[in-house]
């Protein structure tokens, strides 16, 4: 039985590691060094191209090796073969940590720090308690309820947003379309954790930025193609957005003249939120591996939602 890793060339190590020490009876492949395709029959990718998918005739799974599925073009995997996302702790602890850092330093002035160093200008501000900020979190599935838990330890007043109902202790809870423009009245920051649908693409435009608090940020750690890149710089300038927080773009790598890099109120990072982690994340898809062998259901995403 065949496994193809195909994602972070510099993690494949650590992959076929773990597999050779815990599942020697699997063959573990790390492209390129895929050997006989037509034997692989579980693939772990980002990005797959469809001439990689047409040349598996045997796949049974394709594990994605990110928490997203926006990247698996679906018309060209059969319906009988199962998407599985990655959900690890590594990948849920590292939105944690970047979410939080990306809110403690809007909620501590630390950009407005970082403008005046340079003019030596020692001009402490007045910081509210963090019982004074609202943050709205758009999506409210594992990562979004993680980063919400982790909030409410500060004192934040918060609120979630998602396509269907969820419920959180300490969140005023919204969801669907109707909900939406009360959720984002109150947002004195709004995360962006959502899937990348074709019902969520284009979402942060220039509509929705209207109807959040003047002075709001943005924190955008879903994926570029929600945001309407002309939309957030024509907010910024008019100043009715304060700053943004990009950890994502479209396409990625941004290209060297787009103006997100030289714009004084964005800050960006190359897409390093959250990652897979090997340590964590192989003994997962390894548990899954074998649920599959033993004819156990698994979670699989929904073709119909897109995620």
């Amino acid at each position: 039985m065949s496994i193809l890793y195909r994602s972070d060339e510099a993690r494949g190590p650590a992959w076929a590691t773990y597999f050779a020490e815990h599942a020697p009876d699997l063959d573990f492949r790390v492209w390129p060094d895929a050997g006989d395709l037509t034997d692989v029959e579980y693939l772990i990718a980002w990005q797959a191209p469809p001439e990689l998918l047409a040349s598996l005739p045997r796949l049974k799974v394709l594990f994605s090796s990110g928490a997203g599925v926006d990247h698996v073009d679906f018309s060209k995997i059969p319906d009988h073969i199962p998407i599985v996302r990655m959900v690890e702790p590594g990948i849920i602890n590292g939105m944690v940590e970047y979410v939080s850092l990306a809110v403690l330093a809007l909620h501590r002035d630390f950009f407005d720090y970082i403008e005046t160093r340079p003019k030596r200008i020692w001009n402490p501000l007045e910081v509210p308690p963090a019982s004074a900020r609202t943050i709205g979190v758009m999506g409210m599935g594992v990562l979004g309820q993680a980063v919400l838990a982790r909030l409410a330890t500060y004192g934040f007043d918060l609120r979630g947003w998602n396509r269907s109902p969820r419920r959180m202790e300490q969140v005023d809870s919204y969801a669907g379309a109707d909900q939406l423009q009360p959720f984002l009245a109150g947002c004195d920051m709004l995360v962006c954790l959502l899937p990348l649908t074709e019902t969520t693409r284009g979402i942060l435009d220039r509509r929705l930025f209207a109807a959040l608090p003047k002075g709001a940020a943005l924190i955008n750690v879903g994926r570029g193609g929600h945001l309407v890149d002309e939309d957030l710089i024509e907010a910024l300038d008019a100043c009715h957005l304060s700053r943004a927080i990009l950890d994502v773009a479209e396409p990625e790598p941004l290209h060297h003249e787009h103006p997100f890099w030289t714009h004084p109120r964005i800050f960006l990072t190359p897409h390093v939120a959250s990652m897979t982690q090997p340590e964590t994340a192989a003994p997962i898809l390894l548990e899954n591996i074998r649920r599959h062998q033993r004819g156990e259901a698994l979670e699989v995403i929904d073709r119909s939602r897109g995620y």
